[in-house]
């Protein structure tokens, strides 16, 4: 097992293929070939070049590299494995990408299933198979629900639709699910968020007499639910509780089923109602997802980044839709892409996606959308409100509350346009503006690229996570328990340790994992690809094995040197400060006072 650290949570095979059966599919395909399908590739040194599937561009900035066997686009950061790519760009789920790539290589996808930490209970309930077998319960009770059938037509929903997306019916009562799970006590419904256990042990269905929206993931899999009242009541959606399998900041309505629909579009609209989503797909526009009950989130916005040019937020008009609007704004700064575009719709009081385009139809309502207002726009547009311009006082305070928001873009044109436009607004000049908010100059267009082995943006244990991503081998040289003291260490990213102790555990288990496909889903994903694609453009032929040997070992020394400095540091503060130091104390300080010391035979 890994070091117990709380940030994180492992990453799991697919409950009906085993996490091994994947790897040796991935061993076994050329993602070169997988890619060149669909996209016609063309040779750039060690690696393949094309211009991105997922986003607009003109300059090639999608590279495939065979040897590590992923895809990486500088562009919009669109990354994976074969089975990733499968997924992304042909728009299938994961148990359908793999059995098609299995097939190209002449390989049978098992049919065992196989434990999934995520998905299991103790007592080894698949959580999947108890919420498939719910949604089919709920399918089947919409058939004789008449009220509940005469509601989703006055909302005009056709039966398409409703099979389209799962749509089902919860009766109105308390242990309606006995009827299909018989054993009403076991742990799995409540583990599944489909039963409510009190406090006195008394056992009932969380949803009762609501319409139900399946919650499915990008791989096609049941996840969690959504009912709807149908008349009034209190609250009008209600959603199933986070659990192993669902986490509201994480998922989106409607994206599994509306994948191929916003690649045609190159957009996404992004909705408050599972109802907004369905009536939206009803009158054609099958570009929209809805969050969960919860804000828009950053990993919201980068998956959505990930399959659009444009992301429209679309929200009431009212006070509650302008703040839903404005965390939105936070949550999406730090995502922003140049070339990508987000922007906010606003609808006439009283409307809401399901009622106007219901009332007035596809065309209008996408006439709406080309209003939006860009993301730029709302802000500063938000930031100016505030204050009055027509004073010194005012642009300062302008200023002041703009800078948080700011020096969050990491968009390098859009970032710098915007700040153009604040120092104008205030009457400062750029260089002004860019000198108080700490923004530094761009580099010359023809200087040389930083080295990847700039030690000022590379902490010690990043540098040992890519030496041993290149060469997995070099983790029987260490021992992962010299790890242990790193939790909580000063100075120290918890998150990168993590990565490096489940690499060390990955890798001695099997040096030929592709790590990719093994963290998908998991915390530490949008880590891996980060530095996957850093690894890229890595000169790998250029190093002897010796050479790079050399060198883990030494960055890894100075990892233990980084995480037991901490503990020193502090106990030679305190002897420093004491007065009166006894014989040992004095032995102890001098000690400390010398360079640290690994134990590491080489």
């Amino acid at each position: 097992m890994g070091l117990p650290f709380p940030i994180l949570h492992f990453p799991f095979p697919d409950p009906l293929i085993p996490q091994s059966f994947i790897q040796d599919l991935l061993n076994r395909v050329d993602i070169v070939g997988v890619v060149e399908r669909y996209v016609p590739l063309k040779r750039a040194g060690a690696n393949y070049v094309a211009c991105c599937p997922f986003h607009g561009e003109k300059t090639p900035s999608f590279t495939v590299s065979p040897t590590k066997q992923f895809y990486h686009c500088f562009g919009c950061g669109a990354h994976g494995t074969a089975i990733g790519f499968m997924i992304e760009y042909a728009g299938v789920g994961f148990i359908d990408a793999v059995k098609d790539l299995a097939q190209s290589v002449g390989m049978q996808v098992p049919e065992v299933k196989s434990e999934r930490p995520r998905g299991k209970t103790e007592e080894g309930d698949d959580l999947y198979a108890v919420l498939l077998k719910a949604a089919q319960y709920y399918r089947q009770q919409l058939k004789n629900a008449s009220r509940a059938i005469e509601y989703l037509k006055k909302r005009g929903l056709s039966g398409d639709i409703a099979k389209q997306f799962g749509i089902g019916y919860a009766l109105d009562g308390w242990q309606n699910l006995q009827a299909v799970f018989p054993d009403y006590n076991a742990k799995a419904l409540v583990a599944a968020g489909l039963v409510i256990q009190g406090d006195e042990g008394k056992r009932y269905d969380r949803f009762r007499d609501r319409i139900m929206f399946p919650i499915v993931d990008q791989r096609g899999h049941i996840i969690g639910f959504g009912g709807r009242v149908l008349d009034q009541g209190e609250p009008k959606y209600l959603n199933s509780p986070e659990t192993a399998l669902f986490e509201k900041g994480r998922e989106l309505y409607g994206l599994y089923q509306g994948r191929r629909a916003i690649r045609d579009a190159g957009r996404v609209i992004v909705v408050e109602g599972y109802m907004d989503v369905v009536a939206l797909a009803q009158s054609g526009i099958g570009y929209a997802v809805a969050t969960l009950g919860t804000a828009t989130t950053p990993t919201h916005v980068q998956k959505l980044l990930h399959q659009a040019e444009e992301i429209v937020f679309c929200f009431d008009g009212d006070n509650a839709g302008r703040r839903a609007a404005w965390r939105a704004l936070e949550n999406s700064l730090e995502q922003l892409v140049d070339g990508k575009q987000l922007s906010f719709l606003f609808l006439p009081q009283g409307e809401d996606p399901d009622t106007y385009v219901r009332k007035l139809g596809k065309d209008e309502f996408e006439k709406l959308l080309g209003g939006a207002k860009p993301l730029s726009q709302f802000l500063l547009d938000e930031l100016k409100s505030r204050v009055d311009l027509d004073t010194h006082e005012g642009r300062a305070r302008l200023l002041q509350e703009a800078r948080p928001f700011v020096v969050q873009i990491r968009a390098k044109f859009l970032g710098k346009m915007i700040r153009q436009n604040l120092a104008q607004i205030a009457g400062i000049s750029t260089q002004d503006l860019d000198r108080e908010y700490g923004v530094q100059k761009s580099k010359p267009a023809n200087s040389a690229p930083p080295r990847l082995a700039s030690a000022a943006v590379r902490t010690p244990a990043r540098k040992v996570i890519e030496l041993l991503m290149l060469r997995p081998n070099l983790c029987s040289l260490v021992d992962r328990k010299d790890l242990v003291a790193a939790r909580g260490a000063p100075k120290i990213k918890q998150e990168e340790i993590a990565l490096l102790d489940a690499l060390l555990e990955v890798f001695n288990e099997s040096a030929t994992t592709k790590i990719g496909e093994y963290f998908r889903g998991g915390n530490l994903e949008n880590l891996v690809r980060e530095i996957e694609a850093t690894l890229l453009g890595r000169p790998e032929a250029s190093f002897q094995d010796d050479e790079i040997k050399e060198q883990f070992l030494h960055e890894w020394d100075n990892l233990i040197v980084a995480i037991n400095e901490g503990p020193r540091e502090l106990r030679r503060k305190i002897l420093q400060e004491k007065q009166n130091l006894s014989p040992e104390e004095q032995s102890e300080y001098r000690a400390l006072l010398q360079p640290q010391r690994t134990g590491i035979a080489k």
